[in-house]
């Protein structure tokens, strides 16, 4: 494989976020069904995966499937939780020690999906390496409604106060509550908007859109986007001379 792009292993992010976007686009260009494209595109996560545990990435999220896709046509549906089914292979996660999640409204799944998904995420949870993580049946205006849903019953259960709500306290009801913020986000496909993925997390994210198609982002595409996030200054609100002095 291919490496031309030097990276600085001691400056790896810990939270990469995809967008995997393309797979029909891809698909159609070659004449193919989108179904083809969403099958290059499964193989795809596999290669990103492991790469990604390769260099030391601690938590890959990946946006799989939106609350928005159910709106999509329902053979198309039926053929990505088919393909969502056949492509969790725990001997991949074995393999690199990778812990699998999900996040989203996993009850909305078909029970034969949700039931490997469950299965898989019990069987790779002592896994001590990368956490891969799914966002499927996601947006973020269902997490951010959620937890206001849950924040407001225990204001009114009496276990908390109002004036005690801060954004910890969002922060904790969040269904990412155990993972750090996203450091960055990638979206492929040539699209430069975020799709509800998110947006809480990505608040002090690094933005990087590319041109290519989800199915033809490989291993060196990822360096190159880790190699573009190493070259910016996160200020996080702070001036750069600031960001200095807390350096020195």
């Amino acid at each position: 494989m291919e490496m031309d792009v030097q990276l600085d292993l001691n400056r790896i992010p810990r939270h990469v976020a995809i967008i995997m976007d393309g797979n029909g686009r891809w698909a159609k260009q070659r004449g193919l069904d989108r179904s083809q494209g969403h099958q290059a595109g499964a193989e795809t996560v596999h290669q990103i995966a492991e790469e990604a545990a390769r260099l030391g990435i601690d938590f890959l999220t990946l946006y799989t499937f939106s609350t928005e896709n159910w709106n999509r046509p329902e053979q198309e549906v039926t053929a990505l939780m088919g393909l969502l089914f056949e492509h969790i292979e725990e001997e991949t996660f074995m393999k690199n020690n990778i812990s699998f999640q999900v996040i989203g409204e996993i009850d909305k799944l078909p029970e034969f999906v949700k039931g490997k998904l469950m299965a898989c995420v019990e069987h790779t949870s002592q896994n001590t390496g990368m956490s891969l993580v799914l966002a499927l049946s996601y947006s973020s205006k269902w997490e951010l409604t959620e937890a206001t849903r849950q924040i407001a019953a225990e204001v009114k259960s009496g276990k908390m106060e109002l004036s005690a709500i801060d954004s910890d306290t969002i922060q904790q009801h969040l269904a990412t509550k155990h993972m750090p913020d996203v450091d960055l986000l990638i979206r492929t496909g040539g699209e430069q908007r975020l799709s509800n993925y998110l947006l809480w997390q990505c608040a002090y994210a690094e933005l990087y859109f590319c041109e290519t198609f989800w199915p033809d982002f490989k291993e060196l595409e990822l360096r190159k986007a880790i190699a573009d996030y190493q070259h910016r200054e996160r200020r996080y609100g702070l001036t750069s001379e600031q960001i200095i002095d807390l350096v020195i």
